[in-house]
């Protein structure tokens, strides 16, 4: 949890100091024109058409359809309300702060001579494609690795995961949509939620479960209804040695 914590508070403080050089106009912010520049000299028609279709899935349309797919899997997999109510709820409050936040700061975005059509007129700091993308498969990549065992499949949900999220924000300098800095903030306040959240989690799961469901959930021990479901097995085989009809060959194990 300190740990955790820590890594929270450095996020922050990064996500506010490139706050104060967009402001300032200085340090991180100086990047943003070579950014744009080098990526303008990398477009080409087909490549133009790919990176819209792609960026599209992080879109307020395309991202809420991913998210929601993903989580109802999370859910069906798990058999736990857990995904629904994580990812649900991170997300409601990363797109309120994406909201707030563009409002508050009002930057504008790069010139649409600059950019590849359809252009967007909404502020442009931070970057909502990459703040609610970091926030969405982040949480479900935490998830996916709470209810998956194998180590070769949790690396691999977790790297696709990560280049998912550093190509969508990457997607948005390369169309001219977005400054760099408003990218690297979307990733860094994104990135402190996602943390937010986990600890939050398992701050929940430490004070439910301590005293009769035994450790918090943890990648080596990742789905407790297994154990409770043995315990209460055990218990009724005690106790109750003729079982309810109908509840023989029931499966307790996880997804």
């Amino acid at each position: 949890m300190l740990i955790g914590g820590v890594i929270v508070v450095a996020l922050a403080v990064m996500g506010a100091e490139v706050y104060d050089n967009v402001v300032d106009e200085a340090g991180l912010a100086n990047l943003d024109k070579p950014a744009l520049a080098l990526s303008e000299d990398l477009r080409t028609p087909w490549l133009n058409s790919a990176v819209t279709a792609f960026t599209n899935v992080g879109g307020g349309i395309g991202m809420p359809i991913v998210g929601s797919i993903l989580t109802a899997w999370l859910t069906w997999a798990g058999r736990t309300w857990r995904p629904l109510i994580l990812v649900g709820g991170a997300a409601a409050v990363s797109v309120s702060a994406t909201t707030f936040g563009k409002k508050l700061f009002g930057r504008t975005r790069p010139d649409h001579a600059d950019a590849v059509p359809p252009y967007e007129s909404s502020p442009s700091f931070p970057s909502g494609h990459t703040l609610n993308t970091t926030v969405v498969i982040g949480l479900v990549v935490y998830l996916a690795c709470l209810q998956i065992q194998r180590t070769v499949a949790r690396v691999s949900i977790i790297t696709a995961g990560s280049i998912f999220i550093i190509a969508m924000g990457l997607s948005r300098v390369f169309l001219g949509h977005h400054w760099l800095t408003d990218v690297i903030a979307g990733w860094l306040l994104g990135l402190a939620w996602v943390g937010i959240v986990i600890l939050a989690h398992r701050l929940f799961h430490v004070m439910r479960h301590r005293e009769h469901a035994g450790p918090a959930p943890t990648f080596d021990h990742p789905v407790l209804r297994e154990e409770l479901g043995a315990r209460h097995g055990a218990h009724r085989g005690e106790g109750h040695p003729e079982e309810p009809h109908g509840s023989r060959g029931r499966d307790t194990t996880s997804g």
